[in-house]
Parts: C-alpha cells; sequence; structure tokens
C-alpha cells in the first residue's frame, strides 16, 4: 500500500507581519516549506508528497526551488478557497488504498517518532493524530462570564493527521461546513472514531514572528525532540 503526505500550505503573511507567505519565510536559509518537506522525505524516501498552493504562489514556489537547488520530488495540486477545498484537491492525486497523511506546510519540526506513530496507527485502526495534553490552566469564556475547565479532558491538536482512503475519501465528499477545522472533524463527522498519539512539543505551527525565533532555537538546538511517556493517548 503507497503512504502519501499532503502538505497543504495555503497561508498567508497576515500575523506574521510580513508581505511574504509564511511558507516561504526563511529558518536557517530556506523557506518554511522546504524544511517541512525535507522533514517528511527523510522520515520515508518513498512517500508520495503532493503539496498544495494557492495558484498565485505556484511560480514563486518554482522560482524558490530553482534559486535553492531544492530537488526532492513532489506533486503540486491548486490550493482552494477554504482548507477543505484544498484537502480535497490534494486528493485528486491519490490511488486508493493508501495511507494519507495530511500536514500544515507551515509544521517542520515533527519528529520522526511522531510520524512513525501516526501512520503506524492509522495502518491498524484507519486513522491516527497527534496530541499534546494541555499543560496550562484552561478556562472556557461565555458572553462575559468565564469558568475552568479540566485540562486533563483537553489535547491540543497537531499534524499530520493520517487516514486510510477507506475513511478519508468519501468523507471529503460530504458537503462542507465551517464545523470542519481541520481533518479530523471531518472524518469524525462522516461517523468515524478518531485515534489520538502522542505528538511533540517542537512540532510547533509557524504563524507568527515569535514562533520564528523559536524557529531558529530549535535548530541551533539541534532539534532534540521532547517525547511523550505513551505512544498512544486514550480518549
Amino acid at each position: 500500500m503507497t503512504n502519501y503526505a499532503i502538505i497543504v500550505a495555503g497561508g498567508s503573511g497576515t500575523r506574521m507581519g510580513s508581505h511574504i507567505p509564511k511558507q516561504f519565510l526563511k529558518i536557517n536559509g530556506l523557506p518554511v516549506l522546504m524544511h517541512t518537506i525535507t522533514t517528511f522525505y527523510n522520515f520515508d524516501a518513498s512517500l508520495q508528497l503532493i503539496l498544495v498552493l494557492p495558484e498565485d504562489q505556484m511560480a514563486y514556489w518554482q522560482e524558490l526551488c530553482q534559486q535553492h537547488q531544492f530537488t526532492i520530488e513532489h506533486s503540486i495540486a491548486k490550493g482552494g478557497t477554504t482548507r477543505f477545498e484544498s484537502v480535497k484537491n490534494g486528493l485528486r492525486h491519490i490511488k486508493a488504498p493508501a495511507l494519507v497523511g495530511i500536514h500544515d506546510g507551515v509544521r517542520p519540526f515533527v519528529s520522526p517518532d511522531t510520524l512513525k506513530r501516526c501512520y503506524h496507527h492509522a495502518k491498524a485502526l484507519g486513522n491516527a493524530i497527534p496530541v499534546l495534553d494541555a499543560f496550562e490552566s484552561v478556562r472556557q469564556v461565555n458572553d462575559e462570564c468565564s469558568k475552568a475547565l479540566d485540562r486533563s479532558t483537553i489535547k491540543l491538536v497537531q499534524t499530520p493527521q493520517v487516514f486510510h482512503t477507506d475513511n478519508l475519501l468519501p468523507a471529503y465528499n460530504q458537503p462542507y461546513t465551517p464545523l470542519f477545522t481541520d481533518d479530523a472533524s471531518v472524518v469524525e463527522a462522516y461517523g468515524k472514531t478518531i485515534h489520538l498519539v502522542a505528538g511533540n512539543r517542537e512540532n510547533i505551527k509557524i504563524t507568527t514572528p515569535f514562533d520564528l525565533v523559536l524557529a531558529e532555537a530549535f535548530i541551533k538546538a539541534g532539534f532534540e525532540e521532547v517525547e511523550e511517556e505513551e505512544d498512544e493517548i486514550a480518549l
């Protein structure tokens, strides 16, 4: 069975305060997106990589690849107006049956162990998504009131979210709803139970200048991953 990774990179530089889309900003001299693709390639060179980009960014990406002599093979799919549509466009490149990981293009620090857990558990269970425990206090806000929540019941969700095509393809034939905040919510709406595995703390989503500072620090520190105690986190 073929394994795929769909890397979704449709962001802008708004929160970054930059006119350059965040996936093209440089860390350690290379665009963030190249670090992300390289991470997946180093994990498994046989992975079929599909990059989803807005149409108006494709030429610029090709220029960057030439400029940095970036030669890791990947297909390119056209992004949509929503993440849901972008992923759906990427899925048109998939040949089932397959395992498909869907990943944010601006998460370059997912660890090999996290990737291994996601693909391994998805093969056994049909899907797997990486999560972290909430390590700070959490409050729920309602109008002008707020109340403390039990943080042991809260998980912070990361990517890649990996699915067997038996789960994923029919789920993405559903009509879009704003409640689809990630791929797991799409598959869950199709009636499937979502399985959680441990993520890694460095697997941050680079969206602000502070995140760029962290990213540079991770690279300078040699990116030593912090492992969770258990391979799978129970619901």
